[in-house]
């Protein structure tokens, strides 16, 4: 399980180092990567997208922790 949220934690952190290019340059790095929405790149878009989900279950730990 640890591998795992390791995975998702660097994945969404690739996906917001990305908005947070968009956001302050209008720069888009997957799209310059891998191309404007071609396949490949909807797969990052994608598994990024999965990563945040999975990663809202983190929240369910630290609700544990703080009433230990």
């Amino acid at each position: 399980m640890k591998m795992l949220n390791c995975i998702a934690l660097t994945i969404a952190i690739i996906g917001a180092i990305n908005w947070g290019l968009i956001g302050f340059f209008n720069f888009n790095l997957v799209a310059f990567i891998f191309g404007d929405m071609t396949l490949f790149s909807r797969i990052i878009y994608a598994l990024v997208g999965l990563c945040g989900l999975y990663l809202i279950t983190f929240y369910g730990f630290i609700c544990k922790e703080e009433t230990a």
